[in-house]
């Protein structure tokens, strides 16, 4: 496969923060994890379990299971505001983004205790672009997308206890644009893809019927990319050739815990998120010549990032109103990784306040259809760096998610 270089764009990414989640994670890959804030690991009672909990395919009607949505994601204008009045020049905003996400989840019936299912979701991915002079030195575009196929197999040990686990193909494409005055003119022009592997883990352990207890991990996958890339100082070209990098996607565990009462009609779920996301502690390029000195200062230099882990504390209600009808309804808070030292205009980060509600319609004996609505509202931030990063406050930041879809058992 020819790989041109998605490295800024993915590393700039992973340099600025998330679109809707801690670093640049899209937890939400079905009509229950948007409409439940992603407080959905312990009770998963759809074909989406082959990707949130695996060990829970154990639990679902002996039936093949299949389910089907897309989510419809809005990013705010982010607005930037310096903390010089006399650099008001620099004030300005980020373009609205608009993206469809499509995914697929289908789980077997059982054999022999084992049952297998499989994953296409879109589990990490942005887009931040910048029209002003001043964030346009360092983000004019970044943009990520991602696709994985991730196949997974549950283990049913006895009526308690359940395991299961998967493997993760990862494809990713980016495109980086920059253009700006550094005291030089200095742009850069990429893009690019890679296919990289992992694994992820789940056990679901039910003391009683209407307890659920889970823990998932999801494996650190290093996303070691090669390409091309393409430089200039002051408009003119300086080099197109050979670049590389590595920066992680960082392991994530999840614990979580579900009760149900009220006759099986309502169901709580508490879950928590760690994503270790202290393994991304610098940025470093390697190119196949030395640089221009400028080049180099500005696009081949290590840079320190430290970033520390982040946590996530999630919370969902389910409730059943009769026999067609289910409401559901979420909230998280959800914490950023970035300090302030490392904060760039590729995605300005801050710690977030998530809200959501959704409903489902069993149409049919085999036929479910779903809708819900996400509102991620993060904090304003301010930060004092030296240029060409930020040194004022951003505002506005937020996301909307609206997701459709069908369930459907045969």
């Amino acid at each position: 496969m020819k790989k041109k270089i998605a490295v800024v764009a993915l590393t700039g990414i992973l340099a600025a923060g998330p679109a809707f989640a801690s670093g640049y994670r899209i937890p939400e890959q079905s009509v229950n994890s948007t409409a439940l804030s992603g407080a959905y690991v312990a009770n998963t009672p759809g074909a989406d379990a082959s990707y949130y909990n695996p060990a829970n395919m154990s639990w679902l009607e002996n039936k093949w299971q299949t389910e089907a949505s897309i989510t419809w994601i809005n990013l705010a204008s982010i607005e930037y505001t310096d903390s010089n009045p006399a650099n008001a020049s620099r004030n300005s905003g980020s373009r609205t983004e608009d993206f469809a996400m499509p995914n697929l989840h289908v789980v077997s019936p059982e054999y022999n205790n084992f049952r297998f299912g499989l994953s296409v979701i879109s589990p990490y991915g942005l887009s931040k672009r910048w029209d002003n002079s001043f964030p346009k030195t360092t983000a004019e575009e970044f943009t990520l997308k991602t696709y994985e196929l991730n196949p997974t197999v549950s283990y049913k040990i006895n009526e308690k206890l359940s395991i299961g686990g998967g493997v993760r193909v990862l494809y990713a494409e980016g495109v980086v644009k920059s253009n700006g005055n550094v005291g030089f003119i200095v742009a850069r022009d990429m893009e690019g893809d890679t296919t990289e592997y992992g694994y992820n883990l789940a056990m679901t352990y039910r003391p009683v019927d209407n307890i659920s207890l889970a823990a998932t991990y999801r494996s650190k996958i290093d996303l070691d990319i090669e390409g091309n890339a393409k430089l200039s100082l002051n408009g003119n070209p300086l080099y197109d050739n050979f670049a590389a990098v590595s920066v992680p996607a960082p392991a994530v565990l999840t614990l979580a815990a579900a009760y149900t009462c009220n006759s099986g009609k309502t169901t709580a779920e508490f879950t928590y998120d760690k994503t270790f996301w202290n393994a991304y502690d610098q940025l470093d390029f390697n190119y196949s010549t030395t640089l221009n000195p400028i080049l180099t200062a500005v696009f081949d230099n290590p840079k320190a990032k430290n970033w520390s882990n982040s946590d996530a504390f999630r919370f969902g209600l389910t409730h059943k109103l009769n026999t067609q009808w289910t409401v559901m309804a979420g909230f998280a808070i959800d914490k950023t990784p970035i300090p302030d030292q490392t904060l760039g205009f590729e995605l300005p980060d801050s710690n977030a306040k998530i809200y959501s509600c959704g409903v489902r319609y069993q149409a049919t004996e085999n036929l479910n259809i779903g809708t819900a609505y996400l509102f991620d509202d993060k904090e304003s931030r301010t930060v004092a760096n030296a240029t060409p990063n930020p040194n004022g406050t951003f505002d506005n930041s937020a996301a909307h998610l609206v997701t459709a879809g069908l369930q459907y058992r045969f």
